[in-house]
């Protein structure tokens, strides 16, 4: 019974996870066309001035907190795993 329960668990972790990563890239490919469209627009209306330079500094730095709160937070050791080692480490402790 638990067993099957901690495998339901995983089971909507990972559809959970999935979900988030799909996102992600919807955003890059969002990020993407928009780019593509404002540095045409400033191109095309005033190619003296280079403007699109701070509208993709600020998508770049969007998409990397997405990035940070999809991958990067696992990958430093933070998020929910670290949340389950630590709460098993206590259980282990006070036995």
């Amino acid at each position: 019974m638990e067993n099957s329960y901690k495998e339901e668990k995983k089971y909507i972790e990972a559809k959970r996870k999935v979900k988030q990563v799909k996102a992600f890239y919807v955003h890059v490919l969002v990020n993407i066309i928009s780019t593509i469209i404002i540095v045409l627009v400033n191109v095309k209306f005033s190619p003296q001035y280079h403007w699109f330079w701070f509208a993709v500094i600020g998508i770049v730095f969007v998409t990397f907190i997405h990035w940070m709160l999809v991958f990067g937070v696992n990958m430093l050791g933070f998020g929910r795993s670290w949340e389950e080692k630590k709460i098993h480490e206590y259980l282990n402790k006070k036995k």
